[in-house]
């Protein structure tokens, strides 16, 4: 089990290394992965019944702690993030295809390794926690009332078929991880540490079975696409921690939002366009999943190594007035 937990620990610390080495390996090699995709919903249930695992009652407690940073952070993701995508999409002109698949991932709840890069920000990781379980809880209604009000107007959505999707996907996977946590507390707290290396498994294989399926399409329009998913990300971070900010809330609870509002589940986004929409469209979800474990981890380092000196500051200047 120890070889396990650091076999797990590593692959979480170089998430986007392998994130990245599988996505241009579908890309050159797209035989070797074309077979993953009718397995991504499948792969998704088994990551949102890990998250249901780490999942405790105290880590609800900081919806009712601190109501005001965890409605702001909720509200931000579902407000925030799927107009960035509507006016990026319109923007930039993309086909119906593309604009639904941006759409869809500015819809999706908080992804759950926003958990760990607000954790290494050094920022405020029970906020960070409480807000991803809340917006994914909220899922399976605003995720379908966002893209069928922002998307339509590119192409049908079937709100009822995604949300029966997100509550298969999502929901049932989530809930039964919680039953399994709070009936086998002792065995999931000795296995938890694995769960990691099950995320990076599955999110990686997701990515990888989107690129390899649309290798045509990306070629025609990756650059483009990339583009648009870069911005969407970098406002989402930018936004997040700017109305965080306005509002005064302290600087963990900002970099906890910014984070939050900036990395979304993309994974979901692109299981939702294999299933609902086109495969192109599954291509923004993807993308975005390569982008943001490059920029998440950047800026929770940048953030975290300010905070170290802060804090080494502080400890200086403290030493020094003991000693005057």
């Amino acid at each position: 089990m120890k070889t396990l937990e650091r076999i797990s620990n590593f692959a979480g610390n170089t998430f986007a290394i392998w994130v990245i080495l599988f996505a241009v390996l579908s890309f050159f090699l797209p035989g070797g992965f074309t077979w993953i995709a009718p397995h991504i919903s499948l792969l998704l249930g088994v990551i949102m019944f890990g998250m249901g695992l780490t999942l405790t009652l105290g880590d609800f407690k900081s919806v009712f702690k601190a109501p005001k940073s965890v409605f702001v952070a909720v509200l931000a993701q579902y407000i925030i993030m799927p107009l960035l995508a509507l006016g990026l999409a319109t923007l930039f002109q993309l086909s119906p295809e593309v604009a639904v698949g941006v759409i869809l991932v500015g819809c999706c709840p908080g992804g759950t390794a926003s958990n760990v890069m607000t954790f290494l920000a050094k920022g405020n990781t029970a906020l960070s926690v409480s807000a991803t379980a809340v917006s994914t809880l909220l899922a399976p209604i605003l995720t379908p009332a966002l893209t069928l009000l922002l998307a339509s107007k590119w192409l049908p959505v079937s709100a009822g078929d995604m949300f029966m999707s997100i509550v298969k996907i999502v929901l049932l996977p989530i809930i039964l991880g919680i039953i399994v946590r709070l009936l086998f507390s002792k065995q999931v707290d000795k296995s938890v540490a694995v769960l990691p290396l099950v995320s990076v498994i599955g999110i990686v294989a997701v990515a990888a079975a989107v690129v390899s399926i649309n290798t045509e399409s990306i070629v025609k329009s990756g650059l483009l696409i990339f583009f648009v998913v870069v911005l969407h990300n970098v406002l989402g971070l930018a936004l997040g921690f700017l109305l965080s900010k306005l509002i005064k809330l302290d600087f963990a609870d900002q970099k906890a939002i910014s984070i939050e509002v900036g990395m979304q589940n993309s994974g979901l986004a692109s299981s939702l366009a294999l299933a609902h929409f086109a495969p192109i469209a599954a291509v923004p979800g993807a993308l975005f999943s390569v982008w943001h474990n490059i920029s998440g981890p950047l800026l929770a380092t940048w953030w975290g190594k300010r905070s170290e000196q802060a804090e080494a500051d502080g400890d200086d200047l403290n030493n020094l007035e003991r000693k005057i």
